[in-house]
Formats: structure tokens, sequence, C-alpha cells
């Protein structure tokens, strides 16, 4: 998993890390940062202290000499989900943490970096590099989180406000969707270090080989449009269009229309809420937040049907795509299950991934909270089916 950089430059990263990670939090308040909209969300105060404690307890506790916590109940309250290190605050009770201030926090981040930044020395060790390039990586996923967990809290006040500040960039007109066309065969996924670069998450690899037959692929996203249409069709209403379990999801939640879609009447246009705060559907925007319930029955809507994993990896590294790693996180059709030869990392950080390889689905790409330079074309995010918070979006693939 170690990138190729040396000591200076790794601390150059770490830095430049940190430093997003309290970019994106500046623009919230500290009340902002200490509500909790749901369970399957953090607080930002959360999220500032956990990736601290990963610092803390996988690279200071285990090579500076003499360690010391800042403080030992943080132990237990920034665990998330690490049971070789110890018990957790329950996930769904972060947001009562109204302790630690912020403030706090905030010393604990710069009493951390200061210790990190002092065992300069030590980064040539490769162990230390692997780690604290890790640390990297992990901190780079919160700092999306923290975007998609802000737009969740902030939608459900009334005032209507955004996460970010300003008005949003135009949308220029999308030109007509393009199938693109693949011989299949036998084609190779998982990390290629010569296109992916050095760095991968365990669940990337090992790099295998898979049989495809031919297949097509649109170019670009499934847009806002497209999904109106689907509505507008009584797509949620349609039982044939859904899984068992999506079907009850529909029926559970009495949905009508993606999360933070609305509208005065049945007869009004649509309104959707965006980092940016609410605005008219844009028919060109790109559809985002749909569950993999949505995306199968949108697909099967449109005669088509979700990629698989092998299908969206080859497609992507044809260049022949649009909307890959910007714009939104793409649901494939399948499930979230190790690649042939995986090995589950020794150690606490062994749970990073490999313990989550069921009930969930992989998605591909990348989206518009993505950190710079943290994408890949071989990254398999995941979650269950049901999840619609985060930036997920659809492309449609079909046999040829």
């Amino acid at each position: 998993m170690t990138e190729t950089l040396d000591p200076l430059s790794l601390l150059q990263r770490y830095r430049a890390v940190r430093a997003e990670t309290l970019r994106r939090t500046a623009m919230l308040s500290p009340e902002d940062c200490q509500v909790q909209s749901m369970p399957d969300t953090s607080p930002a105060k959360w999220h500032l202290a956990h990736t601290t404690w990963f610092f803390e307890t996988f690279v200071l506790e285990r090579f500076e000499p003499g360690f010391q916590p800042v403080d030992r109940a943080f132990r237990t309250l920034y665990n998330s989900y690490y049971q070789a290190v110890g018990p957790q605050h329950p996930r769904p009770q972060r947001g009562l943490l109204t302790r630690p201030d912020l403030a706090t926090v905030q010393a604990y981040r710069r009493a951390v970096d200061e210790r990190v930044l002092a065992q300069a020395e030590r980064l040539a060790d490769p162990e230390t590099a692997t780690l604290l390039t890790l640390g990297l990586h992990h901190e780079q996923q919160h700092q999306e989180l923290i975007v998609t967990d802000a737009k969740h809290l902030l939608w459900h006040n009334p005032l209507g406000t955004g996460y970010a500040p300003g008005e949003p960039p135009p949308v220029p007109a999308a030109a007509p969707a393009v199938w693109c066309g693949f011989d299949g065969g036998l084609v190779g996924i998982g990390h290629d270090p010569t296109q992916d670069g050095s760095f991968h998450f365990d669940n990337e690899g090992p790099r295998h080989r898979v049989f495809v037959e031919p297949f097509e692929l649109r170019d670009r996203l499934v847009s806002q449009g497209e999904v109106a249409d689907f509505i507008a069709d009584g797509g949620y209403r349609q039982v044939a269009l859904w899984t068992s379990l999506g079907w009850d999801w529909v029926q559970a939640g009495r949905r009508e229309a993606p999360l933070y879609w609305h509208r005065d009447a049945p007869d009004a246009p649509w309104q959707v809420y965006t980092l940016f705060g609410h605005r008219p559907l844009e028919r060109d925007t790109p559809a985002l937040h749909l569950s993999w319930y949505e995306a199968e029955a949108i697909a099967r809507w449109a005669g088509a049907r979700l990629p698989t994993e092998a299908e969206w990896e080859t497609g992507a590294r044809s260049g022949r795509l649009q909307q890959v790693r910007d714009t939104a996180w793409q649901w494939t059709g399948s499930a979230y299950r190790p690649y042939p030869g995986y090995r589950v990392p020794d150690g606490a950080v062994g749970e990073y991934n490999g313990k989550f390889m069921a009930q969930q689905f992989v998605l591909r790409g990348g989206s518009l909270a993505t950190p710079d330079g943290h994408a890949r074309l071989s990254y398999r995010n995941f979650f269950p089916p049901e999840a619609q918070w985060q930036f997920s979006g659809l492309r449609l693939a079909r046999d040829a």
C-alpha cells in the first residue's frame, strides 16, 4: 500500500491533507459541527477527532518513544469500529458527545500533528511510512464524509441554506448520450500501479483476470431530467421495475423521488437541495444521491442494467467515458466481495475493509466531494443498497 514518497514529501502531504480537513469544516459553525442527522452520519467534530485518533493510535502509539495518549478517554470516544483496539462509543450516539467541545478537539488535532511531525526521522522506515500513508488516505475518505454528512444535516434546516457559499457554477448543456461498445473477453481488473499510482487499499487487489461478454456502457451518467422522466412515467409505482427488497424499501418510506428532491404540488416543478441550497431541477445535471435500489429500477426502466465491476473498470480505462471520477460514485451490479487471492492484512488495520465484504454493493469512480488525487480507477467504494446520502449516481450498461 505504500506510496513511493521520500520523508519530506510525505510530511508535506501530511500537512496538506490535514489542512484540507480544516478547510472543509471552516464553513461550518460550532453548532453545525456538533449535530448528527441520522445514525449513518457523524458530526463534523467527530470526523475531526477520529481522523486524529487514527494517527495517534496507529502511528504514535506504535512508533513514538515513551508514548502517552493525549486523553485516555479518546481511545473509546473516537474509535469507529476497530474491535482489536478496544470498545467504541455507539455510532448512533456520536451527536450526543457535546463534550469534549470543539475547541478541545481542535487542540487534540494540533497536539497530535506536532508529535507526528516530530517523528520525521522515522519516516524512512517503510512500516511507519505505510501506516502514515494509509492514515492520509483514510482522512481523505472522511473529508468526503464531512461534506456528505453536513449536506444531510443542513437539508433538515428550514432556512434552506447550503454547505457551500456563493452560487453554483453554470451547468453546460449535455450532449446526447452515446453508447460505447466493448468486445469483452479476458480482462484484467484491480489495482495496476502503472496506471493507478503506487497506493491502493487492500480491497483493490490482487489484480486478476475476469471473462466478460461483449457489452456497452453509456458515455455519461444518467441525468436529473432522465430521473424526472422515470418519475413522470410512474417509476416509483411500477413494482415490476424493482427488486423485492427495493419495492419494500419504496413502500416503507413512501418514496416518490430521490433524496433531496421536493415540489410544492404534484404538478409543480421539482426542486433539488444541493450544496448551494435549494435549486430548480436542471435536466442536464447528473442525478445524485440514488440508492442502489433506485439505480437498479431506473436502469430497468431505461431498458438497460447496472454494469459489473469488470465492465465499469474496462470502460473507464478505455478513456471513452465522461464523468468518471469527478461527479458521482457509480453503482455497479457487483456485490462487495473479496477478489480472488485476497488476504486480510494482519493487525487492527485488517478491520479496515475486509470485515465489511457482505450485504453491500460496489460503487466505482469518484464524486464532486472526493478530494483531489484520492480517486483512482481501481478504487472500490461500497455501501448497502438503501444508502442515499452519498454522492451516488448511475451509468447504464447493456449487453452488446
